[in-house]
């Protein structure tokens, strides 16, 4: 397991702060168990920033057709829909929620051509509020698979989540499994996928990216 680049900055901020915290403790606060306390607390608030910037090895063994979840976390919505962005049909979307305490690595569902990629600023409503799709900020990215099906993901932030990476570019060749982009603190990835798609989660269901099948490609 490795940690993500994009955590260098807030890891290293938090570092200092913890060494600063506790040096100042222990130097002015006379009571020796007062000191432990916030020693351990900050200790394990250290410990958590740590992982949640984690990138556990996982291996990809899934056949070409197959849509993989391209998050971590657990599967909040799977509804027909009206495409709001790019398509003009209606779909069906797939959300996944993410806490916290997931990883917050994001990876392409599916292998192809990176067709369009935008980025929209906006509110930081609740991931589960039903505007936060559209009224959040928000990363598409639509992926045209050899096959010639588009599958639009879209990474939302949230009230915790403040801040989108994304890498993708129109024109690049996008690989299932590999990474596309992070969000930190918390919120949800949605997909937009064709009508009649064969879907193989449901609701509530755990799910981890590279690792598990969403449903297949027709």
């Amino acid at each position: 397991m490795t940690l993500h680049r994009e955590g260098r900055g807030t890891i290293l901020t938090v570092t200092l702060l913890v060494a600063f915290i506790n040096g100042l403790t222990f130097t002015c606060v006379t009571t020796p168990w007062i000191s432990f306390l916030v020693a351990a607390v900050s200790l394990l608030f250290w410990i958590f920033i740590l992982s949640f910037f984690r990138i556990p090895s996982r291996k990809l063994t899934i056949q070409d057709n197959a849509i993989i979840a391209p998050a971590d976390g657990e599967v909040v919505v799977i509804e027909e829909v009206q495409a709001d962005e790019y398509f003009t049909d209606r779909r069906i979307q797939v959300s996944i929620f993410m806490s916290p305490f997931n990883v917050h690595v994001n990876r392409n569902p599916v292998s192809g051509e990176v067709v369009y990629s935008q980025y929209h600023p906006g509110k930081y409503l609740v991931a589960w509020h039903p505007k936060s799709s559209t009224d959040n900020e928000r990363s598409t990215c639509v992926v045209k698979h050899a096959s010639g099906t588009e599958v639009l993901f879209r990474q939302i932030a949230g009230a915790l989540a403040r801040r989108i990476c994304y890498y993708a570019q129109i024109g690049d060749n996008a690989q299932t499994g590999a990474e596309f982009g992070f969000i930190k603190f918390g919120s949800r990835v949605d997909l937009f996928l064709p009508l009649g798609t064969k879907i193989d989660v449901v609701l509530n269901q755990k799910v981890k990216a590279k690792l598990t099948k969403l449903g297949s490609l027709n």
